[in-house]
């Protein structure tokens, strides 16, 4: 009896020692704790800056757009914390952009007298300067693709160049966006507006957004494979973007419709194209994803989906020449595009196995449609509910059924039943990655279609 009194209180103490032992390690630590200094010191420039940008501008913006104001200084902070990149992406874009802005010294004619405003940091030569670094981002990423199996380091070096140049062209479109924000208000404080107010700001965000979405999952997954097919939607999009400015001299600052002047449009748009920009994301890792399935077949009438990509590519420019008014000067700019498009089209078929052999394996990418889908599914959402709150300020009602409307609804509609068969009836493979090409097809009629060819309350939006 003795003996086991003696063991119980032993057992006892060492419960008591090994509680008072692990009451002294932070088993599971907090998360400031997991802070670095060089995360305090990120946090600390964003605190200043927003003070600072507070301080300055605070008597152009109502309450709410102080609020929106607040609200993203601890948003940046988190963003920079969770993924680290985008803090050199912020500090950059933002310290360049304030160098552009200081430049003015509150004169618009200094764009054309000031060496780096004229060349690099006006919102028109950063814009300029986007468009090309996407372009060159695409070709190395190509190049990347087709290089040799025997020139592996070849290979890495050239997708290594085109991430690279792709951070950068990302860091070129935010600097011209915020420098454009505020060369707005030299025109005037009653025309200075967010710059998210048009086709041709809209597909700069639109640019940006998809490319800084592909480099986080291309960081995430260590591969750089993907960036040949999304950045091809990238660069689809600016093409589209310096023919909108050729014919309609887009680049110029216009003051907003009564419509517009809501900030509510500091919300909705942004969230919009986060959802437009991952839908296409998803769409060319879909496309990925079927070509790297049908590698080895050889009998044409089955490869579909480089068939109906060469038809897409090649219907787009049709109808957009069609669209050009005569005089307007842009039209054959569109038959370039069609010869670029067939190369494109050309160089998949012909070459599906080797860049089959190049791609990221079946899960990978299932996985990355899934959470571009997701997360576009996601902000789409909130896009929409905030539309029909700036519907009911603006128009007297939540819903219009107006086209753009009724379109925002199908592409809902769509995704919803994506991820509805996905997390339900665990929808993989061949009919995901076709039913997401499709519904970039969807979203696209959505984003240019219903402004092309159907008029409605969303008419400032028309081509």
């Amino acid at each position: 009896m003795t003996t086991t009194t003696t063991n119980i209180s032993a057992v006892k103490t060492s419960t008591l020692s090994a509680s008072s032992s692990n009451a002294g390690l932070n088993l599971n630590p907090g998360y400031f704790a997991n802070r670095s200094l060089l995360d305090w010191v990120f946090a600390a420039l964003v605190v200043g800056a927003g003070l600072f940008a507070f301080m300055r501008y605070h008597g152009f913006m109502d309450v709410y757009e102080q609020g929106i104001l607040v609200a993203a200084v601890p948003a940046a902070i988190a963003m920079g914390w969770f993924w680290r990149p985008l803090r050199v992406l912020m500090l950059a874009a933002g310290g360049f952009a304030l160098l552009g802005i200081v430049s003015y010294e509150g004169n618009l004619a200094n764009a054309e007298k000031v060496f780096w405003l004229k060349y690099f940091l006006s919102s028109q030569s950063a814009i300029l300067w986007m468009s090309v670094l996407f372009f060159m981002g695409t070709i190395f990423y190509w190049m990347g693709m087709f290089s040799s199996r025997e020139g592996a380091n070849h290979s890495a070096t050239f997708e290594s160049l085109g991430s690279k140049i792709t951070w950068v062209a990302v860091a070129m479109a935010l600097i011209g966006t915020l420098v454009r924000w505020y060369e707005s208000y030299l025109l005037g404080p009653d025309i200075g507006h967010i710059p998210v107010s048009n086709l041709y700001e809209v597909f700069v965000l639109f640019c940006w957004m998809t490319a800084a979405f592909y480099l986080y999952f291309e960081d995430q997954y260590k591969t750089r494979a993907l960036g040949a097919f999304v950045m091809l939607v990238v660069s689809a999009a600016v093409g589209f973007l310096l023919w909108y400015t050729v014919i309609r001299d887009a680049h110029e600052i216009q003051p907003l419709v009564p419509a517009l002047k809501s900030w509510w449009m500091k919300l909705h748009v942004p969230a919009n194209f986060i959802g437009y920009g991952m839908f296409a994301l998803a769409a060319m890792v879909s496309m990925a994803y079927l070509i790297k399935q049908q590698a080895s077949e050889t009998r044409w009438y089955k490869l579909t989906p480089l068939w109906l990509l060469a038809v897409v590519l090649c219907f787009v420019p049709i109808v957009f020449r069609i669209k050009t008014p005569v005089d307007a000067g842009g039209s054959n700019y569109w038959l370039g595009y069609l010869l670029v498009s067939g190369l494109v089209a050309a160089a998949l078929l012909l070459g599906r196995k080797h860049i089959a052999a190049r791609l990221p394996s079946f899960e990978v990418l299932d996985d990355v449609m899934y959470k571009s889908i997701a997360v576009g599914f996601a902000f789409f959402t909130i896009a929409t509910v905030l539309g029909a709150l700036w519907a009911a300020e603006a128009w007297g009602g939540y819903w219009s059924w107006d086209p753009k409307e009724t379109w925002a609804l199908i592409v809902w509609l769509n995704y919803a039943a994506w991820l509805h068969m996905r997390l339900m009836k665990g929808l993989r493979g061949t009919v995901a990655a076709w039913w997401a090409m499709v519904g970039l097809a969807v979203t696209s009629f959505a984003f240019l279609g219903v402004n092309m060819f159907l008029s409605g309350l969303h008419s400032y939006g028309t081509l």
